[in-house]
């Protein structure tokens, strides 16, 4: 069984993992051929070798789990916002059915419709803007469990799509939303009832009350959101710089309603529950006759431990604990005795069965891992207590341990934990992050105590308390907080708090891995020590690069913005940084720093910033702060914050020029003179930067427009020829002259926009322009981040091509079959 609920996991990944979902046939063709097989395979498993039942068993599990997942796909996918109803006004009524998330500029919360004018879908995510294009308008306090007449404009599931970045078409399918869409300013938008009941609703607006309390327990503190985490599971109010010294010091687990802390709350509850009963709240009533002690505590662990998971948000870690400890109160309950793997493994399955796509995130595979790799180190292994002597006149029973021994078998037990733990996830946080935090073990003997001990039983009980009484415990809480992030901010800023690699390939993974099994076996098995020689290939990797002469250009998909890297064998230049996105997230943290990270580039040779737009600068600042940088080339202002931040900030000017590994550089635009005109707009000074590579070459032409398109045609048109343009303007209309583009007559064409952009870039007749002249076009917001390798020839490779899911919907243009 436990084979079977393993390969339940792996048929579900497997589904996650398709371009396309099996169509509704071929589930039934397979179906019918499967039932047949678990039949004859159940009458013979009894006289099946060992490894024939776990390989059968592996593959019965794998079907199981692929088809289970797709059918769940179909159900999800079903409803869909039809393409006429996208940017237009609706009319809904509904309900808002989870813990709405204040912000800067308004509010975001999931919306359950009720009504609708035209056809939604029952689930959708809203953002009301207290400001929006022009639009002033008063956020009311939204509360879970309202009920709402809005008006509002929705488009379908749209995410950016980079390799190494967030999935968030993949994640609103997992939440069952199937439009995003924002709220107009309308009169009849009205609160219609202030609480309408629900199991959910009921959840959600109690996790909102603990929220409330906590925060003005806290105005203004700096890690309340810390405290709110801990209590109901929103990780939201977590400012990202905090993000970093938690995950930097590997500690950033503990910084939610973890396993450990469910365990810890239910095992408390449980043992006062087993004392008061045992003793019959102390009383005659003598309760044990009635009913053991122990099914009183199992049953109140569970139960506490379901409340407690429902108001983390029922998160994987949280799922996994939950079931883990249902199945062992099931087993008090009926009093059957089950091993820990059976444990782990129907938690396993019921995840996967519930949420088929929670094989997708980071947390899933962590949290089992995790658990697995402690129960093979530990389970079955010989301990110092077994070893311990024998009491006097009894040789088969141990002495009683002295308080001094038990608290040294704990703190050795612990120790080991950490040691098994930290060794054990080493591959598998590589493959995932491409980076390990060094300083982790000590960081977590610090956290872990403190943390699940000390801050999230204050928190909990700070939460529940009168006013009164909760402020000085929440403050408690807070003030603990507060030091121990001093600490992991020292331990943040060791140089080698974090070891950095490219994520490596598959097979690399797997062979770490077995060699991270080896060298946690027992003791006794032969050279154990081995194990860590097959991490060397995995952590002593250099990011890939091109052959001398050659280059690649990743076109990363940041929105309405730009941002490219331009890779020759020994150098690295980025071209924008893209846009800010929020005050406290821009294309540079989302989609650039991760990319980087994951490929294990720890540093830029250059930047070239072509001018002060947000959509192009946006993202510089946080580039600059997380990877070394040499140098800056921009028209910013010499007292620009982006140029104060560079190492060494240049001007960019026409004529400028240099070679790397055989590649060459040039300036085209601006001149030099155009920085004493104050009256030219920041697009005027455009950096355009053009690179050839073995004869072959790309323009970069930044934000352009046409006058300075003219005057670059008539002072430098042989210059301008170019294989590949990167639009002027992201294809807006006073740029991608038809001039311009005889001049520089290229092949493709490479639209950076965003999808549904208020500008409503590309136009039309700018499009069409290209397309008229035979110019291969790629489209960021169609295609995904476009990676291109110049060669003898250019190769184009789309990011939503070369990684197709099902769950993202069709948006392959009419040339974008060219790559």
């Amino acid at each position: 069984m436990r084979m079977v609920l393993v390969g339940l996991a792996i048929g579900a990944a497997c589904l996650q993992l398709q371009a396309v979902l099996p169509s509704p046939i071929v589930m039934v063709v397979m179906v019918a051929l499967l039932l047949p097989a678990l039949i004859i395979g159940a009458r013979l498993a009894s006289g099946m070798a060992p490894a024939v039942r776990v390989v059968a068993g592996l593959l019965c599990g794998a079907v199981i789990g692929f088809l289970w997942a797709a059918w769940l796909a179909h159900r999800a996918l079903a409803p869909e916002l039809a393409l006429e109803d996208e940017g237009r006004d609706l009319k809904i009524i509904g309900t808002i059915d989870n813990l709405p998330y204040r912000f800067a500029q308004g509010v975001r919360f999931n919306f359950a419709v009720e009504q609708a004018d035209g056809v939604a879908p029952p689930r959708i995510a809203l953002s009301w803007y207290s400001g929006y294009r022009e639009q002033v308008s008063v956020v009311p306090d939204v509360r879970p469990g309202e009920r709402w007449q809005l008006t509002v404009r929705l488009q379908r599931p749209h995410g950016n799509a980079n390799p190494y970045g967030f999935d968030y078409e993949a994640w609103l399918l997992e939440q069952g939303v199937r439009a995003t869409g924002y709220i107009r300013v309308a009169r009849d938008n009205r609160r219609v009832d202030s609480f309408v009941f629900s199991a959910g609703s009921v959840v959600e607006h109690s996790r909102a009350l603990l929220r409330d309390r906590i925060l003005a327990a806290l105005p203004g503190r700096p890690y309340a959101g810390v405290i709110v985490a801990l209590v109901v599971g929103d990780q939201r109010g977590i400012d990202q710089a905090d993000w970093q010294v938690f995950n930097r010091t590997g500690i950033g687990h503990l910084i939610s309603i973890s396993g450990l802390h469910i365990t810890m709350v239910a095992g408390l509850f449980a043992w006062a529950a087993f004392t008061l009963w045992r003793w019959s709240f102390f009383t005659r009533a003598q309760l044990p006759l009635l009913l053991p002690a122990q099914k009183v505590a199992a049953l109140t662990g569970a139960g506490v431990a379901l409340l407690y998971v429902l108001l983390a948000g029922f998160g994987v870690p949280a799922q996994r604990t939950l079931y883990m400890l249902m199945v062992v109160a099931a087993a008090l309950w009926f009093n059957r005795l089950t091993s820990i793997t059976h444990v782990l493994c129907t938690a396993l399955g019921v995840v996967v069965v519930i949420d088929p796509w929670a094989v997708l995130w980071p947390g899933f595979w962590l949290s089992f891992g995790a658990v697995a790799i402690i129960l093979y180190a530990t389970v079955g292994r010989t301990t110092p207590r077994d070893l311990h002597a024998a009491a006097p006149g009894m040789p088969h029973v141990p002495a009683p341990l002295t308080r001094r021994e038990r608290t040294t078998l704990a703190l050795r037990a612990g120790a080991h934990t950490q040691y098994v733990v930290t060794l054990g996830l080493v591959p598998i946080t590589m493959l995932l992050f491409g980076q390990v935090s060094v300083v982790s073990p000590l960081a977590n003997a610090v956290a872990i105590p403190l943390i699940s001990l000390v801050v999230t039983p204050l928190a909990l009980v700070g939460s529940m308390l009168p006013q009164m009484l909760a402020i000085p415990l929440l403050l408690s809480a807070h003030a603990l907080v507060e030091g121990l992030a001093l600490c992991l901010q020292w331990f943040s800023g060791m140089r080698y708090a974090v070891w950095s690699a490219p994520v490596p390939p598959f097979w690399l993974f797997c062979w770490a891995m077995f060699g991270t099994i080896w060298l946690l076996a027992p003791r006794g098995w032969p050279a154990r020590w081995l194990g860590l020689a097959t991490w060397i290939p995995l952590l002593a990797a250099e990011p890939a690069h091109p052959p001398p002469g050659r280059m690649t250009v990743t076109a990363f998909d940041v929105g309405q913005g730009m941002a490219l890297l331009i890779e020759t064998s020994g150098h690295r230049l980025l071209y924008d940084a893209g846009p800010a996105y929020s005050p406290e997230s821009n294309a540079g943290s989302r989609v650039v720093l991760p990319y980087l990270r994951a490929r294990g580039i720890a540093t830029l040779d250059g930047m070239v910033i072509s001018h002060s737009d947000a959509d192009h600068a946006g993202g510089a600042l946080s580039v600059l702060e997380g990877v070394a940088t040499g140098w800056v080339l921009s028209s910013l202002p010499p007292q620009h914050a982006i140029a104060r931040a560079a190492r060494r900030h240049v001007p960019c000017a026409a004529g400028q020029h240099w070679i790397w590994d055989g590649v060459r550089f040039e300036l085209l635009h601006p001149q030099a003179a155009s920085y004493a005109n104050q009256a030219l707009k920041p697009n005027a000074r455009t950096c355009a930067l053009k690179i050839t590579a073995n004869g072959k070459s790309i323009l970069l032409a930044g934000d352009i427009e046409a006058e300075q398109e003219a005057q670059l045609v008539e002072a430098r048109a042989p210059a301008l020829r170019a294989d590949v343009l990167l639009v002027p303007h992201h294809g807006s209309g006073t740029s991608s002259t038809r001039e311009f583009l005889l001049a520089v007559r290229p092949q493709a064409a490479i639209f950076q926009v965003g999808h549904r952009n208020r500008y409503r870039h590309p136009k039309k007749e700018v499009y069409e322009r290209y397309g008229a002249m035979h110019i291969h076009r790629y489209r960021t917001d169609q295609a995904g981040a476009l990676t291109l390798e110049f060669d003898q020839a250019i190769r184009i490779f789309s990011y939503r091509q070369t990684r197709a899911r099902y769950w993202q919907a069709p948006r392959v243009d009419d040339d974008q079959g060219d790559n």
